[in-house]
């Protein structure tokens, strides 16, 4: 066998997974929010929040509202959590053999450090027991989690999916009038325009983004089965059940009420859903962009150092829309795992939703790389009008519709000799080409109302696309 280095031993460790290797540019945004630092950065900002909320509620006899200074002093530790408190907590979960656990002694060990920066008459010390008290290690968690995912939609997702369906509605706009030929089932069909089919897309991709930018993050504080059985016990006279809304609140979340040990995470698998149906959209406009590429009614002009083919001089090849596809789809499978099973836990808990929920990072990561992509693609489009115009000029028979159309109306109208109206295209116009004279000859057979005539004798099938470019502007709606 050959003997290979071992590339698991070198440092610095080399990325097992894409995203945070080869595309890691694309998503480190995300690190701030979904990475297991982040987690943990999370539960400390929780557990400072937790006591300090416990001393301004005075929820706890003995206590008092700390000063500004010492609450500051707290709040500095989750500001500048970093490298070396990373490390310091791997250290102490080595010993613990619980992420939470080494989260409340990583903060301890800070209240009783606080004189040195705060002085002997500090009361952070004697404070040490209120941190993680009457908590469950699930009160931490869901709200860290709420409190990250939150930061990832609001900071990172939504900004670059607002930014791309911006981008897009641009494009609608700026091709509202430009005529296209259209495909249904794969088949030459009644003419559109650029603009629209593009608005389509992003109005469609528009109200995803409102849906998700509607969503609840919520979080509960309420003890080990959602009971404030710790709780009332050690404290009977407080309102615990005021503390816990007022808490979950002052981060900014949506309080429930009734919970096992676990927040149910539904606000979670809606959210998903949500993104996950953005993600298929977008897919969507991936495939019909690439079509479009392939039909010529798109030029690659921009981007031209890049190599298309290894071996092809000629090709600028699609890549950023058939990246996004693959993206979009490993995407879509995270989200829609994490839905399905984050929703269920066994009676008061289990811990299947603990693993699902390290993987939020790269389902979100694989959308945001997808994001990337069709932006970038985007970008290195133009529309190429003459292959357009040519596609529609080969394509008379498109103008049956319009024509069997117009003969019905007057039919109904009273013209004479209007019978047959679909039938009488259809032998005209199956499994033939046709030309702009054949179709002059026709109307003009037809013996229609002056009018009528006139109006069909102009059309052309770049003329064919009905008020297409006037709703475009139903984007801004």
């Amino acid at each position: 066998m050959t003997s290979w280095t071992a590339l698991a031993d070198i440092t610095p460790a080399i990325a097992l997974g894409p995203l945070d290797g080869r595309y890691r540019g694309a998503v480190a945004p995300l690190v701030d929010h979904l990475s297991e630092a982040a987690l943990n950065r999370a539960r400390v900002h929780v557990e400072v929040e937790w006591v300090i909320h416990l001393t301004d509620q005075g929820a706890v006899p003995g206590t008092s509202p700390l000063t500004d200074a010492e609450k500051a002093y707290l709040r500095d530790v989750v500001a500048t959590f970093g490298a070396t408190e990373i490390a310091e907590l791997a250290e102490t979960e080595r010993v613990t053999v619980h992420d939470v656990k080494a989260v409340e002694y990583f903060l301890k060990k800070r209240l009783a450090d606080a004189p040195a920066a705060l002085g002997a008459d500090t009361q952070l010390p004697a404070l040490s027991e209120l941190v993680h008290f009457a908590c469950t290690s699930e009160d931490i968690n869901n709200l860290s989690y709420s409190v990250m995912v939150r930061g990832a939609v609001n900071d990172v997702w939504l900004p670059a999916a607002s930014a791309l369906v911006e981008q897009l509605s641009g494009m609608a706009r700026e091709n509202a009038a430009q005529p296209m030929l259209s495909r249904t089932h794969g088949q030459t069909a009644t003419p559109t325009t650029v603009g629209k089919e593009l608005a389509v897309l992003a109005h469609r991709l528009k109200r995803q983004l409102r849906r998700v930018e509607a969503q609840e993050f919520l979080g509960k504080l309420n003890g080990a089965t959602g009971t404030y059985g710790a709780h009332v016990a050690a404290v009977p006279g407080t309102d615990w059940v005021a503390v816990s809304k007022s808490f979950v609140e002052h981060l900014g979340l949506t309080w429930n009420p009734l919970t096992t040990q676990i927040e149910s995470h539904d606000w979670q698998a809606e959210l998903y859903a949500d993104m996950a149906r953005f993600n298929r959209i977008l897919h969507n406009l991936a495939t019909d962009v690439w079509t479009y590429i392939s039909l010529g009614y798109f030029a690659q002009v921009r981007g031209q150092g890049t190599v298309g083919s290894s071996t092809m001089p000629h090709k600028v090849n699609p890549i950023r829309f058939e990246n996004a596809e693959a993206n979009l789809e490993l995407s879509c499978a995270l989200l829609d795992t994490l839905g399905a099973t984050l929703v269920t836990s066994r009676m008061q808990r289990d811990l299947t939703d603990s693993t699902s929920q390290r993987n939020i990072g790269p389902a979100f990561g694989h959308s945001l790389l997808a994001i990337s992509n069709v932006a970038k693609g985007l970008d290195g489009l133009d529309v190429n009008p003459t292959a357009l115009a040519a596609d529609l000029d080969a394509n008379w028979e498109v103008l049956g519709e319009p024509i069997q159309s117009a003969m019905r109306a007057a039919g109904i109208a009273g013209t004479p000799g209007m019978e047959n109206p679909y039938e009488r295209l259809k032998d005209l116009t199956r499994g033939r080409r046709i030309g702009a004279d054949d179709v002059v000859v026709f109307v003009k057979s037809l013996g229609l109302p002056a009018d009528v005539e006139a109006r069909l004798v102009l059309l052309t099938p770049e003329t064919y696309t009905g008020i297409a470019a006037d709703l475009v502007a139903f984007l801004d709606d």
